[in-house]
């Protein structure tokens, strides 16, 4: 699967931005595999804590935000163009 610069190896669950390979937590990796399939649409909060932490409810804490920061540092370091853009009030979304 591909977007963008950014591939990913479903298989050996490896990603790479631009060929450099971009070592992922489990967490991270399933955040990056879910965005990528709603690739170019906002996806917010309460569907992440659904579809990547398995949560019905918000339980409050900041956990979206420091896994989505942690990963942006991770795919963003090092290239001029940001893949992973916060749209204000709507959510995340992975751009290619």
């Amino acid at each position: 699967m591909c977007v963008g610069p950014i591939r990913i190896d479903r298989l050996a669950q490896r990603v790479t931005r631009e060929g450099q390979p971009i070592a992922l937590l489990p967490r991270e990796y399933r955040l990056l595999r879910y965005l990528a399939e709603q690739a170019g649409r906002p996806v917010g909060r309460g569907e992440l804590l659904r579809q990547v932490w398995n949560l019905p409810f918000d339980p409050g804490t900041n956990v979206v935000e420091v896994h989505v920061s942690r990963l942006r540092a991770r795919l963003d370091r090092g290239f001029a163009e940001p893949v992973l853009r916060t749209e204000k009030g709507r959510g995340y979304m992975l751009v290619g």
